[in-house]
């Protein structure tokens, strides 16, 4: 992979959306997914209204695609870079991670959001390829 043209973000919590508007700013398209159904579109609708705005041109929302984690993980199956921002529980980050595996691109990065879990902790049980695209 030499350049980052489609972004998959898992989480559509504060730091996932906005996440997924900073990609969408600097011209990748994003694929938002949440756990919640809903949850990703109504986190891009809450930060169209924000103030200062994520988006640098509402406009901008439309190159995210929303979904679920339970219906649409292929949707990530085009990402050059998956970054998950969920829960900060290491046993779900983990199950996260097995289920993204089969839809990963042969040269897709992973990377988490966490702010305190080591990375040895993360890519516990992962494939050694994973582990090494793994950030």
């Amino acid at each position: 992979m030499n350049t980052v043209e489609k972004v998959g973000v898992i989480g559509a919590g504060v730091m996932g959306s906005s996440i997924a508007a900073h990609a969408a700013n600097a011209g990748a398209d994003v694929v938002l997914l949440d756990v919640v159904p809903d949850a990703a579109r109504s986190a891009i609708e809450k930060m169209k209204k924000t103030e200062p705005a994520p988006f640098m041109h509402t406009k901008l929302a439309k190159r995210i695609t929303t979904g679920t984690t339970g219906d649409d993980l292929a949707l990530i199956k085009d990402c050059d870079w998956i970054i998950e921002a969920i829960i900060e529980r290491p046993d779900i980050k983990q199950e996260l991670y097995r289920a993204l595996e089969p839809f990963l691109k042969i040269d897709a990065v992973l990377s988490s959001n966490t702010s305190t879990l080591p990375l040895k902790v993360l890519t516990n049980g992962m494939a050694d390829d994973l582990k090494r695209r793994f950030m």
